[in-house]
């Protein structure tokens, strides 16, 4: 089958973290996808830190994983650590992390890729689109090649007119050793295309071998380590890699501000906008001046190397200003270099352009995922490659479009916030960005997702039959606890340990259970509750679901609510053709942005930064005539 003659149904443009869940997504579902990255040696390379997940990033990979992406099985299959974290806080704020073996990473992602069906790669670089009017047929290479395709999802991550700056140097290139990609922004600007820069950033790598780990805490995964995956192909670490923490001081502030004078930052060589809550280090001892210091991670990049990710170091100060100031840090007094921290400019594409399938409004069958809209993180990226890859998928088969209510995943807020308010600083999600974050928790992401996946055909049988035990088996356990009736004798002894008030007569175990100051586990002396646990194969995740439910039961039921409500607001749509300006009763602010956005119902109006309650009852009175 040649390229010359071949028309796929989807191509991919890129390799990173977007494009390899968006062409895993769209094979996966049969269409016939090809890969096109620079180098097929660095598909889903982590580029920055080797770790995924996180605060809310932790959500992402588990919802990508129920809709049966591959990142949380690639995570799995390679981390050196695992931690679950605020695990203080209640299970909505609970985010799984894991740090990354970053060579395995990309191997495995690789190995994944080349076992799916449907899906061809090809290694060259992507400098032109092919339209026919205002759809997209194709794209063109550097090496003059012209692939025809029915829809295209460009994923270019950093690379487009990507440029490097390190102190008063300044280099074309996507990522360190790597080339930037060029003509894809001046061929959608000449569409009509809106374009804009953000700045992203990253720290040296060092020697391990150099460092003075005495002089630093020493950070270890969790003693009971869960996993992404719901699948049982992948198990949870038996052996862990320790991180460190070190942190900076008043004389590392002084010697990194003796470069302010050569940063790119403070000079005015990069105009534009970097991630608010990822700043460089240079960044961090301006705006916050009165800081004495600022925490230092050190993070080993895999089982078997002794390179170094310094995460909360990231900087672009020149070369003698890093080697110097990263000396005065506690620890790191003899270090030796692998490479400098650098910052990167890009081309982004304002995501307002886009609808939520993730197909541009400009040019139809032509979708975007990843930094080219506006995000920041692994996790965000893959998200969006999944959806864009879905909804190509779809769409070469004449069906509806996939997508995600912001009631029904972090995945559905994430692409909601983007083409309703921009962004215009790399975007990066936080559990405090979903107002149902207690609906849209990591534990139950499968029982959220995999049913709609299965349907997709994203996720099979053997994945729908555990979540669908899950769940029988959760309602079972909920309802043996209503029945079950305890004596005093069984929990008195169980409340006076916990210095709780005892119980005078027979009362349901569900209720005591209830209670915040107990856990389950407090319970497994009871003989029945026991004999039932064993009987039924009840597992620990079933616990936890049943643990939720005893403990949050009142909060979810007051979310679904709500949900419920504005989800009645989602279902009343606004027609793409409608004519705002004929609505005299609107607020200027509020109309410009309507003309702009073209929501597609009156929930999306709502959200839209500058429509006023006033604004969306009106909108209301109108779609009601």
């Amino acid at each position: 089958m040649s390229l010359f003659t071949t028309t796929y149904d989807v191509i991919v443009v890129g390799g990173g973290h977007a494009g390899s869940e968006a062409a895993a997504a769209s094979a996966n579902m049969g269409a016939h996808t090809l890969l096109i990255t620079m180098n097929l040696q660095n598909i889903a390379q982590m580029s920055c830190n080797p770790a995924m997940g996180g605060i809310a990033k932790g959500q992402i990979v588990r919802e990508i994983d129920a809709l049966g992406g591959y990142s949380g099985i690639v995570t799995d299959k390679t981390a050196i650590q695992f931690k679950m974290l605020n695990k203080s806080k209640g299970p909505a704020m609970w985010s799984p992390r894991a740090q990354s073996d970053r060579m395995q990473f990309a191997e495995c992602w690789r190995n994944m890729l080349e076992q799916t069906e449907n899906l061809d790669f090809y290694q060259d670089s992507v400098n032109g689109l092919i339209f026919d009017e205002n759809k997209i047929i194709g794209v063109k290479t550097n090496l003059g090649l012209e692939i025809k395709a029915k829809t295209v999802i460009v994923t270019a991550g950093t690379f487009l007119n990507g440029l490097i700056h390190i102190g008063e140097k300044t280099f074309g290139g996507g990522r360190a050793g790597e080339g930037a990609s060029t003509g894809i922004t001046e061929d959608l600007v000449a569409k009509g295309f809106e374009s804009g820069r953000m700045k992203t950033g990253t720290p040296p790598r060092v020697d391990g071998r150099s460092l003075d780990y005495s002089k630093m805490t020493e950070q270890p995964g969790d003693d009971n380590p869960k996993k992404f995956s719901y699948l049982p192909i992948t198990s949870v670490l038996k052996e862990q890699r320790s991180c460190y923490l070190t942190y900076t001081n008043q004389t590392t502030h002084d010697l990194l501000r003796e470069g302010f004078d050569r940063s790119p930052m403070f000079n005015g060589r990069i105009k534009s906008t970097g991630p608010r809550y990822c700043p460089s280090v240079e960044d961090k001892i301006n705006r916050f001046a009165d800081k004495e210091r600022h925490q230092v991670f050190v993070e080993p990049e895999g089982w078997n190397t002794v390179e170094i990710y310094v995460n909360g170091f990231s900087t672009s100060l020149p070369e003698d200003i890093q080697d110097k100031a990263i000396r005065s840090i506690p620890g790191f007094e003899n270090v030796k270099f692998f490479r400098y921290g650098y910052a990167i400019e890009y081309d982004y594409f304002p995501p307002t352009q886009l609808t939520h399938s993730l197909e541009t409004k400009l040019i139809e069958n032509l979708f975007f995922a990843g930094q080219i809209n506006g995000t920041t993180g692994y996790e965000e990226a893959a998200a969006q490659g999944l959806m864009a890859g879905v909804n190509a998928a779809l769409k070469t088969q004449n069906k509806e479009p996939f997508i995600l209510k912001r009631s029904e995943a972090y995945i559905g807020v994430l692409i909601d916030d983007l083409i309703t308010k921009g962004t215009e600083e790399p975007y990066r999600m936080f559990t405090s960005r979903a107002e149902y974050r207690t609906l849209l928790r990591q534990d139950n992401a499968d029982l959220r997702l995999t049913p709609k996946a299965y349907e997709l055909g994203l996720a099979s049988q053997e994945r729908l039959d555990r979540v669908e035990e899950k769940k029988q088996k959760t309602e079972e356990t909920i309802e043996f606890l209503k029945k079950l009736s305890v004596t005093k004798e069984d929990i008195n002894p169980i409340l006076e340990k916990k210095n709780l008030a005892a119980i005078s007569q027979s009362m349901k175990l569900y209720k005591i259970a209830a209670r915040p100051q107990l856990t389950f586990n407090d319970f497994l002396s009871i003989e029945k509750l026991n004999n039932f646990i064993e009987e039924n194969s009840i597992d620990k995740e079933i616990i936890e679901q049943v643990e939720i439910h005893l403990k949050y039961s009142g909060y979810i039921e007051k979310e679904k609510s709500n949900a419920d409500k504005l989800n009645r607001l989602e279902n009343v749509p606004i027609p793409s053709s409608f004519d705002y300006t004929k609505v005299k009763s609107l607020s200027y602010e509020a109309r410009e942005k309507l003309l702009k956005i073209k929501p597609t119902s009156i929930s999306q109006a709502s959200r839209i930064s500058g429509v006023s309650p006033s604004d969306v009852s009106v909108l209301l009175v109108y779609m009601g005539r």
